[in-house]
């Protein structure tokens, strides 16, 4: 097995070797409907399609470093355009199509952040599109390239780019508050690097195999599920995320049918196996060829990888499969992750002396305990320090404070955000100047060698794996109707049988108190937070004007309104609830 980062520099020199020395080996195979297998990519039909479309974004006049939105439904097409671009020197922008949200507003977002010259896609989705987006100024006046009709014989025409490991490979966008996402900028070496580490701490071979539905234009589906497979040169099986959250039995049928190695998903995943796949089908699967299984994306729940454990040993699964990890798209994605074969460990942690960010192991005369789960380390040049995050003075380890990382495989920051790319990825000890850090936003601690994430110091929201900016969500709801107070929300989750919940807080404008239909209200609120970010609420609290808890500058106290919500003291009109056992009235 050769030293795939000693020998190459980019992933496009990674796939030459493949087209050239495993041409007619399969590379990508893709499930319709999560089961039957409707297309194929060898090593050398990946590498010429590629090497075709970088020859036609030449021909549209696109040069080294201009940036293309991807826009595909799940399939082998995005793939090729992926490596199309990055044969082009063009800076690959993945993304998706809400069809819930008319306006598209994220998309638009995206599009003049990235200032992208042309979007690539499919024809059929492209004439769906075109449709929908007659009334969108920058959407339509876009350079649209259908990838899947080019002349084949366009290949001859293109031009070698030179590219060298600092090259820019994609934008990986996240969501940002105001509906304003942000393009982490991830080099080629980023990806190496992290592509190494992944391999180091899991161990995989020209034998492995990879079963993968999660979504491309996010980090894990497109690191882990595309170019790690290419890395070491094995088979991966893709399915759409849709025809797994339809049918979860579909990803464990393929990961026994293929004899799938590694897999992987956030929380949300593991648990819809265990709620909609009932014993008598269990058997139908043999999942003792999986040898690592991916935990990340969401906080790593212990009861849920002893319960998932539990109801698929029948299949051959063991518990030292789980492999927990933290990571996040401005480290590229892995940070740290628990090593092949490794039981995961666990730390019964006082959760009282959490709320204080003070580490103390619960004893058995403990009445309240938080279980967290270990996520490893890293294997090559990452550094981790837990920092304090007003001092900016390195914790002791009984503390609690921000996770701090430096290494190969941190982004080169937020494109065309200089302040904000200061503020996150330049991070020094107050005492020490050491530096530079990415600041992640994330709480934890280290013990026995080991991260533990505690929770964030940022108020994001994930949801099935989904991180939410609660400003966006607050936005959403304070324009959904008019007689909600501007600025006046919060939304915060709250976790009931170890999933998070969303709850949306709003103050009533007073002019409208005598006129309300509440129930009115609460459905707007509902449909609009399902059309701009696919979000089902599962409570939504009215409350009275000036009761929502601020700071003396005005700044919302998301912390305190969360834990009034909890104790039943909001000042509250009414409450509209969804599956939520604890609704606090």
């Amino acid at each position: 097995m050769m030293n795939t980062k000693q020998k190459f520099s980019t992933l496009v020199d990674l796939l030459r070797y493949r087209g050239t020395h495993q041409s007619n080996q399969t590379a990508y195979t893709f499930l319709y409907n999560g089961e039957t297998e409707t297309g194929s990519l060898t090593y050398g039909e990946l590498e010429q399609q590629s090497r075709v479309i970088a020859a036609q974004l030449q021909k549209q006049g696109l040069t080294d470093g201009d940036r293309a939105l991807l826009l595909y439904p799940p399939g082998l097409e995005f793939i090729s355009a992926f490596f199309g671009c990055l044969y082009a020197g063009v800076v690959a922008v993945p993304t998706n199509i809400n069809w819930h949200n008319e306006k598209q507003s994220r998309l638009q977002s995206i599009l003049l952040d990235a200032e992208a010259k042309v979007a690539l896609t499919t024809t059929s989705l492209l004439l769906n599109m075109k449709e929908r987006f007659a009334q969108m100024s920058k959407l339509a006046a876009l350079q649209w390239i259908v990838t899947d009709n080019i002349v084949d014989n366009l290949e001859t025409n293109f031009s070698k780019i030179p590219l060298s490991g600092k090259t820019l490979a994609y934008l990986q966008y996240t969501s940002g508050s105001t509906s304003q996402p942000k393009g982490v900028m991830v080099s080629h070496n980023n990806l190496l690097c992290n592509l190494e580490d992944l391999d180091l701490g899991w161990e995989h071979t020209s034998d492995s195999v990879i079963v993968t539905w999660l979504p491309t234009f996010h980090d894990m589906g497109l690191i882990y599920g595309i170019f790690q497979p290419l890395y070491k040169g094995f088979p991966c099986y893709m399915m759409s995320p849709m025809a797994f959250l339809q049918r979860p039995l579909r990803w464990l049928q393929a990961i026994s049918r293929y004899k799938a190695t590694h897999s992987g998903a956030p929380n949300f995943a593991y648990q819809l196996c265990i709620d909609k796949i009932p014993p008598e089908l269990r058997t139908t699967l043999d999942l003792s060829c999986w040898r690592v299984a991916l935990n990340g994306a969401e906080l790593v729940r212990y009861d849920l990888i002893k319960r998932f454990s539990k109801a698929f040993a029948p299949c051959g699964f063991n518990i030292t499969t789980f492999c927990p990890g933290y990571g996040l798209a401005e480290a590229t994605l892995k940070v740290t992750a628990v090593q092949v074969g490794a039981s995961p460990k666990s730390f019964r942690a006082q959760a009282e002396a959490l709320e204080k960010n003070r580490v103390k192991e619960a004893t058995q005369d403990t009445q309240m305990v938080r279980t967290l789960v270990g996520c490893g380390w890293s294997k090559i040049d990452t550094k981790i320090i837990i920092v304090h995050p007003e001092s900016l003075t390195q914790c002791p380890p009984e503390e609690v404070g921000e996770i701090w990382v430096s290494g190969s495989t941190v982004a080169q920051g937020y494109w065309m955000r200089v302040e904000e790319t200061e503020q996150a990825f330049q991070a020094y000890l107050s005492d020490t100047g050491e530096g530079p850090f990415l600041r992640t936003g994330d709480l934890g601690f280290v013990k026995d060698k080991e991260l533990f994430v505690t929770g964030r110091l940022k108020d994001l929201i994930i949801i099935r794996g989904r991180n939410h900016y609660p400003q966006d969500i607050e936005l959403t709801v304070e324009q959904s109707h008019l007689g909600l107070r501007i600025g006046c929300g919060a939304a915060f989750g709250v976790e009931v049988d170890n999933q998070e919940q969303l709850v949306v807080v709003h103050e009533v404008e007073r002019t409208w108190l005598r006129k309300l239909d509440l129930d009115e209200v609460i459905g707007d609120i509902r449909q609009a937070l399902m059309m701009e970010h696919e979000l089902r609420t599962d409570v939504v609290v009215l409350i009275k004007p000036g009761s929502l808890p601020k700071t003396s500058s005005g700044k919302i106290m998301r912390h305190a309104c969360r834990t009034k919500f909890l104790e039943g003291t909001l000042e509250v009109l009414n409450i509209g609830a969804s599956n939520l056992e604890n609704s606090h009235k």
